[in-house]
């Protein structure tokens, strides 16, 4: 026997002495009873473990359940090796990609030379999966020299995961085995198979849909949602990665290494133009025709719809069209009445902190022609003034709105349909770590907020992270809901803007300390940064979206 150690578990606050070796597996059976959830993974001083994890130290130890966030994430990545190993049992040699998350699953396709999904192929599947579930095998991680999980890789003929490992600069990586098949992933899985049995494969589109458990509800599965707007957008800019050749981040690295980041910036900002240009067209042509008065501009935080507005403008302005803005933060409710949350706390990210009615009443007044008086909103007092400022709308005039509620109905119920143009932007990342593991959008919006919050915000890290579950929250109620309201959608990501982060991001996620919580997810996208190359920001143009975040933009902000 190894000599005694302790360690605190947090869900029982107590000091637990455990043998020199013990798994976490091992310290949660011993207490279970007084443990109360079932855990898929545990944080360790504060990071992500798999249950495996062996402890040879004093260390504090929190068990997680599909509940929290970090959990669902054990979860999820571990229904995908499942798949995988389902594709490889039914049909070796064919290649599965896991491309994003839309619909209220994962986007899969299998990429093959016949590349035919049927609906019996994908109940097959299906099948296969929930036979490995019962076998209940378990998830072995090992770690390695990077050289021989290279090979290893190789041999499977996972060549996407070769590309990456061979540009990555760590001397071992962890992999995981499952019965017949390896993989690899940014963060723990569950113990074994048979823990994951809330899912669903379906068929959509040329794809198939992985549905996890409702976030809400695990006990349940997801329910498919329609986002078909949100599709084409997607399937838009990964067919343009497909024409290029930059389907992942082994790609991204070898391309920044052999000297062709600068094409790539460049093709990327062009993308970002054209797509303004088009929505501007279309946006002329409804104005033209006798509606589009009001241009309605959303999306979710960090999304750059600051950026996208003034672009956009830009280019009304090239069709002899002049933008009138309008900051709906100037319709904030008197402080006393904004609405609260659940924990009594001032929601300012509700609807209804909005003065809806006076709004619509501008609204109507402007587009009747008349002289308005505009309001500004004292951030200080929490009160709305009035200071001489005021509006009208001229020949060739159109008003441009911009903030979170822009899609939705009730926002202006007064004003006709015909009258609005909705542009909906969101960061659709496309590009993946490897066929396996997908780049949330979430990732990339919250790296952008990280350092956008430290530059401009005098706001550190820790705070933005620790700020973040409430914003996502506000996202899912007061914005997503509403994506497909959008006449048209904007994806403001460009596939190289993470090496371009990478640094900036680095430095500060440093700085949170171990001995919070936010430490937990500090630790995991410091993970994920280190599968990128960096790229210097100095060939990003000043009216690049991604300057909002860098700094160094042309616009004012």
């Amino acid at each position: 026997m190894i000599d005694e150690l302790k360690i605190y578990c947090k869900n029982t606050e107590e000091y637990l002495s455990v043998d020199g070796g013990d798994t976490l597996l091992d310290v949660y059976n011993s207490i279970k009873a007084r443990v109360g959830i079932t855990p898929l993974c545990a944080l360790v001083n504060n990071k992500a473990e798999d249950l495996r994890f062996q402890l040879f130290r004093p260390k504090m130890v929190e068990f997680i359940d599909i509940n929290s966030p970090i959990g669902y994430g054990a979860y999820l990545r571990s229904l995908c090796m499942i798949l995988y190993k389902a594709i490889v049992d039914l049909h070796p040699g064919h290649r599965l990609r896991i491309e994003h998350s839309i619909a209220g699953g994962y986007y899969c396709r299998i990429k093959h030379e016949h590349n035919v999904l049927t609906p019996e192929i994908i109940d097959t599947l299906k099948t296969r999966m929930r036979e490995i579930v019962e076998m209940d095998i378990p998830f072995k991680q090992h770690e390695r020299l990077t050289a021989d999980v290279i090979e290893m890789f190789r041999s499977q003929g996972q060549n996407d995961k070769v590309r990456l490992l061979e540009t990555y600069s760590e001397l071992y990586t962890t992999y995981y085995r499952l019965d017949n098949v390896i993989d690899s992933f940014y963060g723990p899985l569950v113990p074994r198979t048979g823990i994951i049995d809330i899912f669903d494969l379906v068929p959509y589109h040329d794809g198939m849909l992985l549905l996890g458990p409702d976030r809400h509800n695990p006990s349940q599965v997801a329910k498919q949602v329609n986002m078909e707007k949100m599709f084409e957008a997607f399937t838009r800019y990964t067919h343009f990665n497909d024409i290029i050749g930059l389907d992942d981040v082994g790609t991204l690295n070898n391309a920044i290494r052999s000297q062709d980041a600068s094409l790539l910036i460049a093709v990327a900002e062009a993308l970002h133009e054209k797509a303004y240009a088009s929505i501007a067209d279309d946006i002329t042509r409804r104005y033209r025709e006798g509606g589009a008065r009001v241009v309605l501009i959303a999306g979710p935080s960090s999304s750059g719809k600051t950026t996208s507005s003034m672009r956009l403008a830009i280019h009304l302005i090239t069709n002899y069209i002049i933008p009138k803005i309008i900051s709906l933060d100037n319709y904030f409710v008197n402080r006393e009445n904004n609405p609260r949350d659940e924990n009594g706390e001032y929601d300012y990210e509700s609807l209804y902190a909005l003065d809806l009615e006076q709004l619509n009443k501008d609204l109507q007044a402007l587009i009747a022609g008349e002289e308005v008086k505009m309001p500004t909103y004292n951030f200080e007092t929490g009160q709305r003034e009035y200071r001489g400022d005021t509006l009208k709308l001229e020949e060739n005039n159109i008003l441009l709105m911009e903030g979170i509620h822009g899609l939705n109905p009730e926002l202006t119920p007064l004003i006709p349909e015909e009258q609005k143009y909705r542009v909906y932007v969101s960061a659709l990342t496309t590009l993946s770590i490897d066929d396996h593991n997908w780049v949330p959008t979430s990732d990339n919006r919250l790296l952008r907020r990280i350092i956008r919050d430290v530059k401009g915000r005098g706001v550190n890290a820790r705070q933005t992270i620790a700020r973040w579950p409430s914003v996502r929250r506000g996202e899912e109620k007061w914005i997503f809901p509403f994506q497909e309201n959008a006449d048209a959608t904007f994806n403001s990501s460009l596939f190289f803007e993470l090496a371009v982060i990478k640094e900036q991001a680095e430095q500060v996620l440093k700085q949170v300390p171990q001995n919070v919580p936010e430490y937990a997810e500090a630790s995991r996208l410091l993970r994920f940064l280190r599968y990128f190359d960096s790229l210097d920001e100095k060939d990003i143009p000043s009216t690049s979206l991604l300057r909002e975040f860098l700094g160094g933009s042309s616009f004012q902000y």
